[in-house]
């Protein structure tokens, strides 16, 4: 027989005792109900407690959240790309390719990539990276170039003219068998001529072209400001400066008995009278001129 008071005793023990978290399914498994998959708002019973706000692991959780899309960890650099007087400032990743640049202008300004001549210390190499040509936050990028309708607009009779005077060029004799250039390269080589490079292609150099001859046999040299889309021609006397877009054409022939240099003109109007002739330009430089002077798509 139970003594009088062990149920009280027991009560008081039992709710002196440190409550356990319980959940609501746990409960249900105490009363002997039968496990069930928890309606949504008893999920929220046995989820575990927010974490408070500053928590350096809830800080954690976001911040890779926000890496995981979007670029994540490519670097990226400030560029102001100029086209036709309009400045244009993005962000763009520093590992992308120069075709990639031109897609990103092609979205700015509507000039279809091929169409495009974009410079960076020269022409800007489609397969190299941002990062190779060694492009720095706030670098300007400048591009020249015509739109589809610029190009629709051109008058193709005249382009088929201008292809027939150049086949019957090349049936003329060599330019450097001509009188009026054999008295200049007759001077021989200049002393402070640049190194040639045979067989090579290169980049405009960082620094003017120098130690050539002009046509009245005069030091000349050449310095090209992409930021200003001109060309600097310099001599002892005075320097031009001409927008590359007033320059219609640029010819060029290797100097017979010396074809790892050029004589390069400059088509400065309408005629050949217009020629501003250059001697002993070197043959790794002559594409590069003439790309970044003309633009790659004059050649489509």
């Amino acid at each position: 027989m139970e003594e009088p008071g062990m149920d009280t005793e027991a009560e008081t023990v039992a709710t002196e005792a440190p409550p356990r978290p319980v959940n609501c399914l746990e409960a249900e498994a105490a009363a002997g109900r039968r496990p069930r998959t928890p309606a949504p708002h008893e999920a929220a019973c046995s989820r575990p407690p927010a974490q408070p706000p500053g928590d350096p692991a809830a800080q954690a959780s976001v911040s890779n959240g926000e890496d995981a899309g979007g670029g994540a960890g490519r670097e990226l650099v400030d560029l102001k790309i100029i086209w036709n007087k309009t400045k244009h400032d993005v962000k763009f990743p520093l590992d992308s390719t120069g075709s990639e640049l031109k897609q990103k202008i092609h979205s700015i300004t509507g000039l279809p990539p091929a169409m495009q001549k974009v410079m960076y210390k020269g022409l800007v190499p489609e397969d190299k990276t941002l990062r190779e040509i060694k492009v720095t936050s706030g670098a300007k990028i400048m591009v020249v170039g015509s739109t589809i309708n610029d190009v629709l607009a051109v008058n193709t009779p005249k382009d088929a003219a201008q292809q027939d005077a150049k086949a019957e060029e090349n049936k003329k004799e060599p330019l450097c068998r001509q009188k009026q250039h054999r008295k200049v390269l007759d001077k021989g080589k200049p002393e402070d001529v640049m190194p040639s490079v045979k067989g090579a292609q290169e980049r405009l150099p960082t620094v003017p072209l120098s130690g050539m001859y002009n046509k009245s046999g005069g030091k000349v040299r050449l310095t090209f400001k992409l930021e200003q889309d001109q060309l600097w021609i310099g001599t002892k006397e005075r320097t031009e400066k001409l927008p590359m877009g007033s320059i219609k054409n640029v010819v060029s022939e290797p100097i017979e008995g010396h074809e790892d240099y050029h004589m390069m003109a400059f088509q400065l109007g309408p005629t050949e009278a217009s020629y501003y002739w250059v001697y002993w330009v070197p043959t790794q430089y002559v594409d590069a001129i003439k790309d970044t002077v003309l633009g790659k798509w004059q050649y489509f």
